[in-house]
């Protein structure tokens, strides 16, 4: 029989979409599944976007220049302008999803076995891009009693070696809601420029940021131009995860130069979903108004409601939609199947995402689970009551 490859072998599984055949299970037994475990928000999508699709009058569906159409990359870089980031169109590349955009981004700057630090917990398909890449995840923990901050950046330098290339961020980041601070981003900017390395900064999240606190990105950093990666996407911005339309943006030219080679390898990204992401740009601010009010109602809700659960422990996040949640219990992966498989009240039950999925250290985050907070408030108190109602009957 034909072998399948090492490469295929150690690619990991997602820790959030691992349980959906348990949630299936849960629905045929009849029982209301709440779902926590994965970031696809509930908001209604720009009816300005879907107008655009409805009503396009294009006769051939053809393919667009393989750096995305020049009248969409101009009026993302106006986007990034009004958002104090100053950048031309001949710095985006549009792709096929953030995650493309990641892929790119991994192959343009790193051969195989070359190495990249990333604070953990991290989004889990960071593991799985770098295995697809062949590069090598070095992992810097990050600390659920420091509300996940970034580690000390002498911990960045003493993992640094020849074969390092750069090291990444999300901000704000998934699965924590950790939003860093311009010292903290300048520390980084500093290491990335002393060690000539790459700084990636994933940052779909920058329009969910709360409590009065600024967004600032790694693009606003002043000599880090040659530097400084970014990873956006139009999926949780206007809830387009269906659009699948990312972009890098870098001044990098050679980077940008490289990228682009990779973008014509896959020819273009779709281009239906172009002209929707860019009607979306059309959104007023009045949106974000709305949908960052919506959230930080849902944030507090499920925050006040895990802290009265005994042996919880909440980090409160300030940005995204993600809290990770320390429980008392050995492993989270048990639980959440527990939870589908056994568990239910007045027939709810409760879908989460084992925690240790989002650490590449071994062991770590096994009593963990992130939450997505992207259901409506009442949803929320009566999937927290599942979870309390849970652990005083889970025996592990």
């Amino acid at each position: 029989m034909p072998k399948i490859s090492k490469k295929g072998v150690e690619m990991p599984e997602s820790p959030i979409r691992k349980l959906v055949p348990y949630a299936e299970e849960a629905h045929k037994k009849g029982k209301t599944v709440y779902y926590l475990n994965i970031g696809q928000p509930d908001i209604k999508t720009p009816e300005v976007a879907l107008d655009a699709v409805k009503h396009h009058i294009l006769d051939i569906l053809a393919y667009t220049r393989s750096e995305g159409s020049e009248n969409y990359r101009k009026k993302i870089a106006d986007y990034y302008s009004n958002n104090s980031i100053e950048v031309t169109h001949n710095d985006i590349i549009v792709t096929t999803g953030g995650s493309e955009a990641l892929l790119f981004a991994f192959g343009s700057i790193m051969d195989e076995d070359d190495e990249i630090i990333i604070p953990e917990p991290f989004y889990a398909n960071y593991n799985g891009f770098s295995t697809a890449s062949g590069v090598n995840v070095v992992p810097v923990i990050s600390k659920i009693e420091d509300n996940f901050a970034l580690p000390p950046i002498e911990e960045f330098e003493k993992l640094i070696t020849p074969k390092t290339k750069a090291i990444l961020i999300c901000n704000p980041g998934n699965p924590t809601g950790y939003l860093y601070s311009k010292e903290e981003i300048k520390q980084l900017a500093a290491v990335v420029k002393k060690h000539d390395l790459f700084l990636i900064s994933d940052e779909v999240y920058r329009e969910f940021v709360y409590d009065n606190i600024s967004h600032y990105s790694i693009l606003q950093e002043p000599g880090l131009e040659n530097h400084s990666i970014v990873i956006d996407s139009v999926s949780k911005r206007y809830s387009m995860c269906g659009a699948r339309i990312g972009y890098l943006v870098s001044k990098n030219k050679e980077f940008i130069k490289t990228a682009l080679k990779f973008a014509q390898a896959r020819l273009s990204p779709p281009t239906l979903a172009q002209i929707a992401s860019e009607a979306a740009l059309q959104t007023p601010q009045s949106y974000f108004d709305d949908v960052n009010a919506e959230y930080v109602k849902r944030r507090n809700l499920l925050i006040e409601e895990l802290e009265k659960i005994e042996g919880v422990k909440v980090a409160k996040p300030n940005g995204a939609f993600y809290c990770i949640a320390e429980l008392p219990v050995k492993n989270s992966d048990d639980f959440a199947k527990w939870l589908l498989e056994s568990f239910d009240v007045e027939g709810n039950t409760v879908m989460v995402a084992p925690a240790a999925g989002f650490y590449r250290t071994p062991g770590v985050g096994l009593n963990q689970i992130r939450i997505a907070y992207v259901l409506n408030e009442e949803s929320l108190k009566v999937a927290v009551n599942v979870i309390a109602e849970a652990l005083k009957v889970y025996k592990g």
